[in-house]
């Protein structure tokens, strides 16, 4: 491993793009300290704090689901507290856009139109930024916790809505950066960096909560269980990554002059989980909304019963169950859930895959599958074949999704604990490293050099002396 690390800072480009992401992402954490100017911060944290005590509030699991996945911070509300779930959103609404108008799908497929998309996008992350911006101020100064003198200031307003937007128009201009001068997928690191920087503390709550013998605290085989779960999180993440189904390709014999060509064989690879952490992140930043619109409705319509002195309706009850229902770890909201982790696996493939054109490549370079004629039935096949192990992904990451809820019910662990040391949080740590680990190894073995992932049969095999810098 060592010697790995004195490879990977041998090398002179790779060295820069790997001191890169991290000054990027050291500038994304002590953007994350900086307050919002008027918001009482003490009081702020208090507020969560009790919150977070009482396992029934559907704000304290909203904020902390939020910032889990947008390394956003919104329980002490700083500069980046709305995060990057602004510019994710953004892209799922024009990924959708694209598979729905034929014109955006062509021009998706242009350099040109590509751009274009992407400064669309920029664009409606703004205005997502404006609207959960007046959303949250609107929420805790609701709450009493904006001091009284900028409660009811419009320039205090104007200049908290255009703080909270141009910190999320900059964590999306870093995470460009990265993927443009840096190494791995910057939207996917700064969110990594703030699951990551949590962690700490789900660990020392574990152990101020360590009491065995306490049916109220944690005991020997609640520890025993969540450092399994971890363990088999991990395993289970990394095995599912990486896990292929290999279609065999046979490639054709060709005969010039007297001398046979081809005929050798091969294989297809489709990974099962083809859309990686994607489909999670898409699902979670789609369902923070049914719970905030449902709340929205039955707040306006408890303050109109009360203004008229009369007792909220049947519509605002019913506005409040859905509101209460629908937040993260109740059932509903669990199976809803669910029902969008399936939605944008298989809408992923839908995107990214196109078996037409993988038929059309196999046939032009005189490759088939065996058994199967060239063309139309071999896009069938993939198809079927893509479908399938699709839905066992797809099965997978909806266990992984809603496993922190069901320990935290179970067991009795606080939700802040198991979101973080088990479920989506650490696959989607493992899924970045991965990817992280995949393109140094890349950058590493293009100069023959040893990476991360050579064969021990391989470390003493000769190997070519690649370029210093």
């Amino acid at each position: 491993m060592l010697k790995t690390l004195v490879n990977v800072f041998r090398v002179r480009e790779l060295r820069n793009k790997v001191l890169f992401t991290v000054g990027m992402l050291a500038v994304f954490r002590v953007g994350h300290w900086i307050p919002l100017p008027g918001v009482n911060q003490e009081l702020l944290v208090q507020h969560f704090q009790q919150a977070a005590a009482d396992d029934s509030s559907a704000v304290a699991k909203l904020v902390s689901f939020v910032s889990l996945f947008s390394g956003g911070a919104l329980s002490h509300s700083t500069i980046f507290g709305l995060g990057i779930m602004p510019y994710i959103t953004a892209s799922i609404i024009f990924q959708l856009l694209a598979a729905a108008l034929p014109n955006l799908k062509k021009m998706q497929e242009e350099p040109t139109g590509r751009q274009r998309i992407q400064e669309w996008t920029r664009y409606a992350t703004v205005g997502l930024c404006v609207v959960q911006a007046m959303g949250w101020l609107s929420y805790i100064a609701a709450q009493g916790l904006v001091h009284p003198e900028w409660r009811n200031n419009a320039v205090w307003w104007l200049m908290a809505v255009s703080a909270l937007t141009a910190g999320t128009v900059f964590l999306m201009w870093i995470g460009e950066q990265i993927d443009k001068y840096g190494i791995g997928n910057g939207v996917s690191m700064i969110i990594m960096a703030g699951i990551l920087a949590a962690m700490p503390g789900a660990i020392m709550d574990i152990v101020n909560n360590f009491e065995p013998g306490n049916a109220q605290k944690l005991g020997w085989l609640e520890v025993f269980a969540l450092v399994a779960m971890f363990v088999g999180v991990i395993a289970g993440s990394v095995l599912m990554t990486i896990a292929q189904r290999r279609i065999p390709i046979q490639q054709a014999k060709h005969t010039r002059g007297r001398r046979v060509f081809g005929g050798q064989r091969s294989y297809l690879p489709l990974r099962i989980n083809h859309g990686g952490v994607m489909p999670i992140i898409f699902a979670s930043s789609l369902m923070i909304f049914p719970a905030v619109f449902f709340s929205a409705i039955a707040d306006a319509g408890v303050n109109a019963a009360s203004a008229n002195n009369t007792q909220p309706g049947m519509f605002t009850n019913l506005m409040r169950w859905f509101a209460n229902n629908f937040t993260y770890g109740e059932f509903p909201y669990s199976v809803l859930y669910v029902a969008m982790i399936y939605f944008f696996a298989y809408f992923w493939i839908t995107v990214q895959f196109n078996p037409q054109e993988m038929s059309k490549q196999l046939r032009d370079h005189g490759s088939f599958i065996p058994g199967l004629r060239p063309g139309p039935r071999t896009e069938e096949y993939l198809e079927t074949v893509m479908t399938r192990i699709t839905f066992v992904g797809a099965a997978f990451l909806a266990v992984i999704a809603v496993l922190p809820s069901i320990l935290s019910r179970s067991m009795n662990i606080s939700y802040s604990v198991t979101q973080f040391l088990g479920g989506t949080g650490t696959l989607i740590v493992v899924s970045v490293c991965l990817d992280f680990l995949q393109r140094v190894e890349a950058n590493l073995m293009m100069r023959n050099y040893a990476g991360f992932l050579a064969r021990d049969d391989d470390s003493n095999a000769p190997r070519m002396k690649g370029p210093r810098g």
